[in-house]
């Protein structure tokens, strides 16, 4: 097991479209479920009048989740088969937790959208579509959910399939990026098992695509970048001279003996060694966690990025597309805190260059700032220069945190690069 591949992933969709449901469909199926916890939502099923066990309540964890019959919270998952392991992000489909939504997608790898059979894509099914192209997640699942009640119907499924595709080709995802899957998360079909009832349909069940679906890229074709979060100086009589950088690599592939630029000070200097779990190693990839030794008497602190290949330009100004998650409003002139990797700086926001409508995908005008779940564009003066990647190239060091610097309170989510999001212009006729 230790050898299989990981893959996170999130679900997405309006709600009672069962999301819930088929993660719970996902962990019984799959042999995920302990027998207590079986035990346990066969009696709440039981004394709530139901013949079988309600499999969302192995996902239902909040008290006001199962009272409501709802997903409030992101509700994480970790299980396993032969072939991968797999963490799942549950998500809330209320437009009121949009930026649970954004929690739960913004480090996965292919997200599961799911919308109603009888419905068809809805305007919860484009604002989760248009926020996953928005966070670049890599691949896209269209789960069309609930096929029992139209009786497995595929000229409905061929419908809400093409509507789906296109409107996600208007967002910039190819079809090799996203595929359709019918299914029915109540009775099982194509979930983990295929299923007779959809004979017309010849593609992998949604269990086989995750295990399938090709994740993570090749850290050799990628530029390293390595974040320091720790400067280890032990002095010690066996180590007097010992200095060493730990952190985690972001991208890309350190060797012994690379050139390697430091920002924000652009200082040049080679790797002298690299210790990884107490041994002393030639070579160490993403997402490793290490110890660099860099030659000379190089000066790195913690928040610098060692970085190698196309190396970017320290800058003090930032555009970026934002998610704001807190209910205070973000204004321009706002005093906060930005924090990049393990660098934190003073920031000033500048300008909130406008609101982005999810639905229409068009760009409108936000004098009063951004509220809660409100995406949009902004530009960020620092206090200091920063060497940041564009999000859409880089998404570990091109996404970035707004902090309200009076109590820590995290405020605003963003992804550097704001002008290259898939949101620009007018898109009305999306």
């Amino acid at each position: 097991m230790t050898r299989t591949s990981l893959l996170r992933f999130a679900t997405a969709g309006s709600v009672d479209d069962g999301k819930s449901t088929l993660v719970g469909r996902l962990l019984h199926d799959s042999k995920s479920v302990l027998a207590d916890q079986l035990e346990a939502v066969e009696a709440v099923s039981a004394r709530r009048g139901r013949d079988t066990p309600d499999l969302a309540l192995l996902t239902d964890g909040l008290r006001a989740e199962r009272e409501q019959g709802i997903t409030i919270d992101v509700a994480h998952r970790y299980f396993a088969t032969p072939r991968r392991r797999f963490i799942l992000a549950d998500t809330p489909g209320h437009a009121q937790y949009t930026r649970n939504m954004v929690t739960g997608a913004s480090t996965a790898e292919l997200a599961v959208v799911l919308v109603d059979a009888r419905n068809g894509v809805v305007e919860q099914t484009r604002r989760h579509t248009a926020l996953t192209a928005l966070l670049r997640v890599p691949h896209l699942v269209l789960a069309v959910n609930k096929m029992d009640l139209v009786d497995y119907d595929e000229e409905v499924f061929a419908r809400i399939a093409g509507e789906f595709t296109a409107y996600a080709a208007s967002l910039g995802v190819t079809d090799a990026d996203a595929v359709a899957i019918p299914i029915s998360a109540l009775c099982g079909d194509n979930v983990v098992e295929p299923s007779a009832r959809t004979d017309w349909y010849g593609g992998p069940t949604l269990l086989e695509h995750l295990e399938t679906v090709p994740v993570g890229g090749d850290p050799s074709r990628e530029p390293v970048r390595f974040p320091v979060q720790y400067v280890i100086r032990p002095q010690t009589a066996e180590h007097p001279d010992y200095r060493g950088y730990a952190g985690r690599i972001a991208s890309g592939v350190l060797r012994v003996g690379d050139r390697v630029t430091v920002l924000p000070s652009r200082r040049t200097t080679t790797v002298a060694g690299i210790d990884a779990l107490g041994r002393e190693t030639d070579t160490a990839w993403a997402p490793q966690s290490v110890t660099v030794r860099l030659a000379g008497d190089t000066d790195v602190s913690r928040g610098d990025l060692i970085a190698a290949g196309p190396v970017p330009e320290p800058v003090r100004e930032v555009a970026a597309t934002v998610c704001h998650l807190h209910e205070r409003p973000l204004r321009s002139g706002d005093k906060v805190l930005l924090k990049h990797t393990t660098r934190t700086v003073r920031a000033r926001v500048e300008e909130i260059s406008y609101r982005i409508d999810v639905n229409t995908l068009e760009q409108r005008p936000a004098p009063d700032g951004l509220n809660v779940n409100d995406i949009g564009h902004v530009v960020l003066r620092t206090a200091e220069p920063l060497a940041i990647d564009a999000y859409a190239d880089h998404r570990g060091t091109g996404s970035l945190l707004l902090i309200d610097p009076a109590d820590g309170t995290t405020l605003t989510a963003a992804m550097a690069g704001g002008e290259r999001s898939p949101f620009r212009g007018d898109r009305a006729d999306a």
